[in-house]
Order: structure tokens, then C-alpha cells, then sequence
């Protein structure tokens, strides 16, 4: 393994710099030819993630396979890909794989666009149908208007998702809780009870460039009021479905209530979820929304005893299967790309991704050593079979996640009120939607 280096996409122009570590292997018997160009894998999950630790092991396997296979391993963000993926795919010189962001606001429309190839018959081939199934399947497939549920495989998951409130047990002690809530109404007394302990109750952000814990408490709320239809029809946009009322009126309103009495902290606008983690780790705020991606770094970083809990009493949970895996339709290694896809689902990788916290879609819970992975990890299963998770708020419409999040940003800086959200969110929704479908 080389020394990390920069590079630029040139088919992006100027957009996001990657750092790229480049890995010296190549092509042992059984694998695919490669057409003598690198082989290039492009992604944005931190080192010190368990998807992280589990693409490194990944390569050395696809190492050991490939011998003389030149690998060009490349990391840039999350918000440089999605901004950025149809400007880069639609050039000359593009990765062989991708990790790339589910949804129709996202994978949908490269899909639609003819920029990725379906998978379907390697999903076949390979047996992959067989590991990613359920829920955890409803963003791998696109039509031909790139909408979810139904048509080709373009995509491949590797792990689940599912979003929690960690919570500094220390602090939680000083503030006189000696029981975690099981209610909505009880999680309320828990905060109000930090509040005059003087401790901000959740670590938040509202940037409108990943300031994402704004949306999730926002959508966490929404969620734990939602029956499994009412989220099937807003996020499959099946039906109709009425932001100024059930749910989505009832959990903005909560939302709201929530800004106003200081349960998510103050001068959220510029804050990033980076940085209500570090306030989180550092002790400023007793708990920190997120999902299973930072557990691997909570346990590594956190000074104090702590552990997590999903929304009290909610009827659903904000989850979903990870981010993709998709061959971009005019890379030249395809075949190798595949194997790769298979790699990563290998029980090697995905049982070292489950110890690490990660939730692997094909991992083995009884190979996890530690008991509290190991319950983290039973409560993901648990969700997963009862159908228990509301996926993301952003996949239905393009567009979504820059509106939603420029709307957090304003509810909380006091410059938009629940009623104007919701009412600008139909508007946008509505147009979203005839635009996709065609209505």
C-alpha cells in the first residue's frame, strides 16, 4: 500500500477533491481481465467507520485474488457525491465501482439516467437476492423512472441502518435519571430534567450543508406517529399524502415545541452532524442523534460510560439498508467490479463489519464478541423483521435533502414556523412528485 495522495476527478471539474490511496495488486487465476486500465473504486465512508475497516480488509482479499490488478481506492464525501455523481458519470473517466446514496432523489435518477448498469442478472448469478432481502432491498431496485420498490437491481447494500439517541450516562446520573424513558411524554420529563440539571439534552446541527441531526429529530418524530402506510405512501409516492395533517402536522409541531424549549441546543445554523458529535463526545450535550455510523467511534472516543436507545414508544423508526454499491455503465472493469461487490458481502468482511458495530446485512450476529454490539446489532434484526423502519426523509423527490435541510436550518433560527415548513414542504413534495410519476 502506497502513501495517501490527492487527486482530482477531471470529469468533475472542480468538484470535490478525493483522497485517494493507491493500492498496488493484481490478477490471480479466476478473476476478471482487467482492459489495462486501473482499477478505480470510489467511496465515502470513514477509515475509522466498521464499513470503513471492512472496505480495507475487503481489499486485501480482492488483493490476494487480483495479483496483478492495479487498485486505485478513493475517498471523497457524501455531499461531493451526490452533488457531483452525474457531472463525473456522464465523462470519460469514471470509477469501476461506486458507492453512491439510495432514493430516487439520488441512485433513481442515475439510474433513470442510464448512467449505472442494472445489476439484475449478476444479483442472480451471484445469489445476491439472497442476503439483501426485505425492506432492505426496497432501494437496490429503480423503474424506468427511477423510482424505488420495483424494477432492475442497481445498487448493492452492505449494511443495515437504523437511528438512536446515545447518551452519556454520567451526565444522565447528574441530572437524577436513573431509568430511561419508554414514552414520548416520559422522554420529554427525561430532557426538561437535563435542562435543570444545565445540560443541553441533544447535540444538533442545521447546517444546510450536513447539518443533518436537525432533520432526523424532526423526521424521528414524524416516524414514531406513522403507520407503515402513511411512510410507504411518502416515500414510494403511492397515494396521497397531506403534510398538514396526521403525523406530519403532529410530529413538526412536536418538533417545533422541541426548539423552542432548548431540547436540541441553541445557534444550530452553522453547525455540521461533525461537529454535534465532537459536542457530544466532549461532554456538551447528553445525547447525540445518529445512526449505527458513529458507534465504532463512539466506543473508540468516548471518555465516559454511555450507551444508546431508539425513539421511546415510537411506532417506526427512522432505518434503512446502507448506501450502494453500483458499476457505473461505462466503466471498463466491470467484471472486476462485481467480484469486488461480492467481496464486500463475503462472510470475512461482513462479520469483521458486525464486530465492529457496522450491521452487516449478511454477518452472523453469533460471531460478535461484544455483548453490546451484539445487542445493538439483535436490535437492528428486530426492526428489520417487524417492518419497523421509515427509511430517510430525503429519497422520495430530487431536490429533497437541500430543501429539507435549508428548512431545518430556518425553523431553527427562528425564521420559518411549522405551519410555513409544512406548507412549503407539499408544494415541494407535490412537484416533486408529478414530476417523477408523471401526475
Amino acid at each position: 500500500m502506497t502513501r495517501k495522495t490527492l487527486r482530482t476527478y477531471a470529469a468533475a471539474a472542480a468538484a470535490a477533491s478525493v483522497a485517494a490511496i493507491a493500492l498496488s495488486a493484481c490478477a490471480g487465476p479466476g478473476g476478471g481481465e482487467n482492459s489495462g486500465e486501473t482499477f478505480t473504486i470510489l467511496q465515502y465512508e470513514n477509515p475509522d467507520t466498521a464499513q470503513g475497516q471492512g472496505w480495507q480488509r475487503a481489499l486485501e482479499l480482492f488483493q490476494e485474488k487480483h495479483p496483478d490488478v492495479e487498485v486505485d481506492f478513493q475517498t471523497t464525501s457524501f455531499d461531493a457525491m451526490r452533488q457531483n455523481a452525474k457531472i463525473l458519470l456522464s465523462g470519460n473517466d469514471v470509477p469501476d465501482v461506486l458507492e453512491f446514496n439510495k432514493g430516487n432523489a439520488d441512485g433513481g435518477q442515475l439510474a433513470a439516467q442510464g448512467l449505472l448498469d442494472p445489476l439484475t442478472e449478476q444479483v442472480e448469478q451471484f445469489g445476491w437476492d439472497e442476503k439483501v432481502t426485505g425492506s432492505m432491498a426496497s432501494f437496490a431496485r429503480y423503474d424506468e423512472n427511477g423510482n424505488a420498490g420495483s424494477g432492475d437491481w442497481y445498487g448493492i447494500p452492505n449494511i443495515g441502518e437504523y437511528v438512536m439517541f446515545y447518551y452519556n450516562k454520567e451526565i444522565f446520573e447528574d441530572a437524577g435519571i436513573t431509568e430511561l424513558p419508554t414514552t414520548l411524554d416520559e422522554f420529554e420529563v427525561v430532557m426538561d430534567k437535563l435542562l435543570a440539571a444545565g445540560h443541553t439534552p441533544i447535540s444538533s446541527s442545521a447546517s444546510s450543508s450536513q447539518g443533518f441531526n436537525q432533520m432526523w429529530v424532526w423526521y424521528s418524530l414524524v416516524s414514531a406517529m406513522s403507520d407503515r402506510q402513511q411512510i410507504d405512501d411518502f416515500m414510494f409516492l403511492t397515494g396521497e399524502t397531506d403534510f398538514t395533517a396526521g403525523p406530519w402536522a403532529a410530529g413538526t409541531e412536536k418538533f417545533q415545541e422541541w426548539i423552542d424549549k432548548g431540547y436540541v441546543g441553541e445557534n444550530l445554523a452553522g453547525l455540521s452532524f461533525e461537529q454535534a458529535t465532537v459536542n457530544f463526545l466532549q461532554g456538551d450535550a447528553a445525547m447525540l442523534i445518529w445512526n449505527n455510523g458513529e458507534f465504532a467511534r463512539i466506543s473508540q472516543d468516548a471518555q465516559f460510560e454511555w450507551d444508546y436507545f431508539t425513539m421511546p414508544g415510537a411506532n417506526l423508526t427512522m432505518g434503512s439498508s446502507g448506501h450502494l454499491w453500483g458499476v457505473p455503465a461505462k466503466a471498463d472493469n466491470k467484471d472486476l467490479a462485481y467480484d469486488w461487490i461480492e467481496i464486500t458481502l463475503s462472510p470475512e468482511v461482513q462479520n469483521l463489519i458486525g464486530n465492529k458495530g457496522g450491521l452487516p446485512i449478511a454477518g452472523d450476529p453469533a460471531t460478535i464478541e461484544d455483548e453490546r454490539i451484539q445487542a445493538f446489532t439483535e436490535r437492528f434484526v428486530e426492526l428489520s423483521e417487524a417492518d419497523e423502519m421509515s427509511f430517510y426523509p430525503d429519497y422520495p423527490v430530487p431536490g429533497f435533502l437541500d430543501f429539507i435541510q435549508g428548512q431545518m436550518q430556518a425553523m431553527s433560527n427562528g425564521n420559518q414556523d411549522a405551519a410555513g415548513y409544512l406548507d412549503e414542504l407539499q408544494t415541494f413534495y407535490d412537484d416533486g412528485k408529478a414530476a417523477q410519476v408523471g401526475d
